[in-house]
């Protein structure tokens, strides 16, 4: 190659290298700027509350712009033929007391058909999360109107202003409406630091438009059990983030340590945590959360329901 040759060749690569730097230049500032964009979103949609308390009361118009924003383009209502409140057992809820009840084989989630009791929260907005990002499930209660999920769904850098819950989602359908918040419970525990003995929320629901009307009454609702015995059989239920239908797993809830259930299966994703931990078919013991953010490909937790959770569920079903 002639000395020009190799001179016109240098240039080339030079100007390759000058466009990969620049790119990389490009790249860099405008994921900066992404970041930067993504954490005003965050910003924008928390709030501090109360967290000496644990307690945070939503502003109805925010809310109503929530559930607004939810049905512009998110979801839509389909509503399901009435029930009057008479049937709502899931097709995964067995009551394994007396017969039926086997663990998934193999240990393994799948999908599974949507229940009016367990639902996907949403987040509409620039906060860095998916459309929906967590899962919950209504809880009985004197008010008729209680959601339990985990805290870090619902608290992280103060408290999310942008909640909706989706009852029963299923392929961008809301069949019993959609829900917001009024008012959010964790413990100060949490709000403090985090801790995962304390992964545990409770959210009172109201529905926009419909006044008077109970969440309950719409859905039916688990019955929440405190100081389980241990092992049991269990089901775990929850929305993954990029699916528009739950998965299930049936296996058994095993103590992992004095503060937490451990449930093994594998292939519970993102998404799912808040999701309830039920056994005895309509019994809630749990919700996916806890150690690790809830586990890993494997092993999913839950912290155990006690003393400390009853006072706080207690607490959250006060005016």
């Amino acid at each position: 190659m002639s000395s020009r040759a190799e001179g016109q060749e240098r240039g080339r690569t030079a100007a390759r290298g000058g466009v990969a730097v620049g790119l990389v230049c490009t790249l860099v500032l405008a994921g900066a700027g992404y970041v930067a964009w993504e954490l005003r979103g965050i910003a924008a949609n928390r709030a501090d509350g109360d967290p000496a308390r644990g307690v945070y009361q939503q502003d109805p118009e925010r809310a109503d712009r929530t559930a607004s924003a939810v049905l512009d383009g998110i979801v839509r209502e389909d509503p399901e033929p009435a029930t009057d409140g008479k049937d709502f057992a899931g097709g995964g809820a067995v009551n394994w007391r007396s017969a039926g009840w086997e663990p998934s084989d193999p240990l393994q989630a799948r999908p599974a058909p949507a229940e009016p009791a367990i639902g996907a929260l949403f987040s509409p907005g620039n906060d860095g999360d998916p459309d929906h990002h967590c899962s919950g499930v209504v809880v009985h209660s004197p008010g008729g109107d209680l959601v339990a999920t985990a805290a870090h769904c619902v608290h992280g850098g103060g408290f999310r202003t942008n909640l909706a819950f989706v009852p029963g989602y299923r392929d961008g359908i809301a069949p019993y409406g959609v829900w917001v918040p009024t008012r959010i419970d964790v413990d100060p525990r949490w709000t403090a630091d985090q801790d995962p003995d304390h992964d545990i929320a409770f959210l009172r629901l109201r529905r926009p438009g419909y006044p008077g009307q109970r969440l309950e009454d719409v859905t039916g609702a688990e019955t929440i059990a405190f100081g389980s015995e241990l092992p049991v059989p269990a089901r775990l239920v929850g929305y993954p983030n990029f699916s528009e239908q739950p998965l299930d797993c049936r296996t058994t809830a095993r103590p992992a340590g004095a503060t937490q259930l451990r449930l093994d299966c594998a292939d519970v994703p993102n998404g799912t945590s808040g999701g309830p931990v039920l056994t005895d078919g309509h019994t809630l013991i749990g919700v996916i959360g806890g150690r690790d953010g809830g586990g890993d490909d494997e092993t999913s937790y839950s912290i155990r329901f006690g003393d400390g959770i009853r006072a706080l569920y207690e607490r959250s079903t006060r005016p």
